[in-house]
């Protein structure tokens, strides 16, 4: 039987009395769901640990081979040839600017020096002479001028004299060691000879080649590290002190050179290294390992602004010690996610625990 013919059984007041209970039941239930529906209340702020970025400069380590050689260095040959008399330094002899290494036969030229000495002192006294007598009258004015000329004559003679004598004479130009000398007594030079070589090693020069892609990121004065190829070498530092101006066309790269200190003299000139030198390339955000993500689309990490979280992309450009630099739109002093990262979505209020 149908509800409606179930009612229209029934007189009209029981059909009145009827449709009264139906309407109080539906209010009743409504009053029922609203009681039942939960009161919207706004989320609490998901506890996270959160760390400041930083930006730091992203360092570059060249490795090259470098060759050295004496901060000073030279090839001794002599003003003037004649016969080897004496050779007084031996090879790795440490000898004093100005300390003779040979001598050459020098009996004429002492000779020279002497007569040009005694020349000299007989002007001074014909000189001497003249004045004593020029209020007399007995002295011309031209005749004390020749006196006086013939003075400085004989001073320049004396001094050419002793030029020459001193050019047989190869002596030390700077403090330094000397090298092998093939020179007996007794042998002939010419002024092509090459006599020895002195090399001042206390500091040594060391040169280098760099790639290109770093010539303007080098700079005077900028430390760095020389060690040699023998096992368990302790580095040497020193400092870069020229750069060259020009590339090298064929292997695409430019010569550099560093200075270092030999003070212990442990080093010799012409010895190859093992040049390191730490470079500079550019500053990026640095961020703690755990707090890079990755995603289908790549790496990504929580940047907090104004305590919600943004998912940020970010491209690792250098792992250092426990962190990472990264190539990202971080500012420096944004806080990033480091733990609660699992909980994270777009937009998500989080309050910061660390150190609670």
């Amino acid at each position: 039987m149908s509800f409606s013919r179930f009612i229209a059984a029934f007189p009209s007041r029981t059909t009145g009395l009827a449709c009264l209970l139906l309407l109080i039941a539906a209010m009743a239930g409504c009053a029922s769901d609203s009681k039942s529906a939960p009161a919207h209340r706004e989320v609490p702020p998901q506890p996270v640990v959160m760390e400041v970025v930083e930006w730091s400069p992203r360092r570059v380590n060249i490795e090259a081979v470098g060759t050295s050689r004496a901060m000073k260095s030279v090839t001794l040959y002599p003003e003037v040839s004649g016969e080897v008399v004496e050779v007084s330094a031996a090879a790795g002899e440490k000898v004093k600017a100005g300390q003779t290494i040979v001598r050459l036969d020098d009996r004429d030229q002492r000779l020279t020096v002497e007569i040009a000495s005694i020349e000299l002192d007989d002007a001074k006294k014909l000189l001497s002479r003249y004045q004593r007598t020029r209020s007399s009258g007995t002295v011309t004015e031209s005749a004390l001028d020749d006196a006086h000329s013939a003075v400085e004559r004989a001073r320049l003679n004396l001094d050419r004299a002793r030029v020459a004598l001193d050019y047989r004479s190869i002596k030390a130009p700077f403090d330094g060691y000397i090298g092998i000398t093939n020179l007996d007594p007794g042998a002939r030079v010419e002024t092509a000879t090459a006599i020895t070589t002195i090399d001042d090693r206390s500091k040594l020069l060391v040169t280098f080649q760099v790639p290109e892609l770093f010539m303007g990121q080098m700079q005077h004065g900028q430390s760095i590290a020389v060690a040699t190829w023998a096992n368990g070498s302790p580095p040497f530092h020193g400092t870069l002190v020229d750069i060259d101006s020009r590339i090298n066309p064929e292997t695409r790269t430019f010569a550099a050179r560093a200075l270092v200190d030999n003070r212990e003299d442990l080093l010799r000139p012409g010895m190859s290294f093992r040049v390191s030198l730490a470079l500079e390339a550019g500053r990026y955000p640095l961020i703690p390992e755990v707090a890079l993500q990755w995603g289908n689309d790549g790496a990504f990490v929580w940047g907090v602004e104004e305590g919600k979280v943004r998912r940020i992309p970010a491209t690792v450009v250098q792992r250092v010690q426990g962190a990472i630099l990264v190539d990202s739109d971080l500012p420096e002093g944004i806080q990033v996610v480091t733990e609660g990262t699992q909980r994270m979505r777009e937009g998500l209020s989080v309050a910061n625990i660390a150190g609670l």
